[in-house]
């Protein structure tokens, strides 16, 4: 046999790696169904506020006072300099300014309580919420409402209850008070940058819209491997795909790290990166059954991915290394997007082997699945 035609035997384990494909398979979905995703802020709605302090920025410290505030699933990391930190979580800042001032107002007994939060009338133009507080009187509010941290207070008398129309927002309200206790506690002058809320029906939009795109991307590639070889090897390919993406999914649920959209993008970035290794193995199976029209089909697939090997360990270590680095150094921001790559990566060129090539090769693809088609009228040209 030629220097060329030697192989490694990669078909000849393919029973064991359909097992374990199968059975990682089955233990990410009922993942998946048992646990869900812990899903982040872009998905469940929330507040992402960054602030920017004249000192570097004690993360331990910030870290502290969130979860002391009770804040759902706050987290805190350096954005850029290590004097700016991005503040996020999954409650909604009004919601937190309307509870503390409820919490303060029911402190003043005599079932003093918020009633209800309505929008000001158009003579109140200036003012940003009115609060109906019922069983207290202007005095007792004029003590809560202090002006220093409220701004401009008009309170209306209705009986029992008491309309008080805010000029800040009931946002800005929360945020003020969470930045004072902040620069409290790690002794710094603090400014707010931004202050950013998803609601939840946004991030349900997203989230749904999110797999709408890998279903689209699932049936692109179907369309263009069935055009390009032949629906034996599409089937292979979109096995292949289905069983990274359940893989790399079922990692973020079974270790439950957060899923947000960077994990989203880098899963869809793994269907195109993926199918892309998948298409050179295909390529070289596609050409080799033409050559080696002597030899099976299991033979033929060894020696073409064989032939592959070196440039796929090429190209899967350069990514590999390209994401560990963006792991270890790009933030917690980047966290997410960076393992689901790597894992993506691993399983891709695990996929392309023993998923999509064993599943082309399952379904009993043939030499004539691949000659091109007899043009008609090529007889006749041969013709004497």
């Amino acid at each position: 046999m030629s220097q060329e035609l030697k192989f490694i035997d990669f078909m000849g384990i393919r029973k064991y790696t359909s097992g374990f494909s199968i059975i990682l398979s089955i233990v990410c979905i009922i993942s998946i169904a048992v646990h869900g995703f812990k899903l982040g802020l872009d998905f469940t709605g929330g507040t992402q506020l960054q602030i920017s302090l004249d000192r570097p920025a004690d993360i331990p410290k910030i870290r502290h006072i969130l979860e002391e505030e009770h804040l759902r699933t706050p987290t805190a990391v350096i954005f850029g300099a290590d004097t700016e930190v991005m503040i996020r979580t999954q409650d909604l800042l009004r919601d937190k300014g309307q509870a503390q001032i409820a919490e303060q107002i029911t402190k003043l007994g005599n079932g003093a309580s918020l009633k209800a939060v309505t929008e000001p009338a158009r003579e109140d133009i200036g003012f940003s919420k009115v609060l109906v507080i019922a069983n207290a009187t202007p005095a007792q509010l004029s003590r809560v409402f202090d002006e220093a941290r409220f701004g401009k207070i008009n309170m209306t008398a209705k009986g029992t209850d008491t309309n008080v129309a805010i000029e800040k927002s009931l946002e800005s309200i929360y945020s003020k008070y969470l930045q004072a206790k902040i620069a409290e506690a790690t002794q710094a002058t603090i400014q707010v940058r931004s202050s950013e809320e998803v609601g939840p029906q946004i991030g349900a939009e997203l989230f749904n819209k999110g797999g709408i795109g890998m279903l689209a991307a699932f049936a692109l590639v179907f369309l263009y491997v069935a055009v390009q070889f032949q629906w034996k090897f599409s089937v292979g390919a979109i096995v292949s795909l289905i069983h990274d993406t359940i893989v790399t999914l079922g990692a973020f649920s079974l270790f439950q790290w957060d899923f947000d959209l960077t994990v989203l993008a880098a899963v869809l970035a793994l269907i195109g990166y993926s199918i892309n290794d998948t298409i050179v193995v295909f390529d070289r199976v596609r050409e080799n059954f033409r050559k080696l029209r002597k030899m099976d089909a299991i033979t033929i697939v060894n020696i073409s991915m064989t032939q592959t090997l070196e440039r796929s360990i090429m190209t899967h270590v350069t990514v590999f290394l390209v994401v560990s680095v963006l792991y270890f150094f790009g933030g917690e921001l980047l966290a997410g997007f960076s393992k689901a790559m790597m894992i993506g990566v691993v399983f891709g060129t695990y996929s392309s082997i023993y998923i999509a090539a064993n599943t082309t090769v399952a379904l009993g693809v043939e030499k004539e699945d691949l000659m091109p088609a007899a043009k008609e009228g090529a007889e006749a040209d041969l013709a004497p």
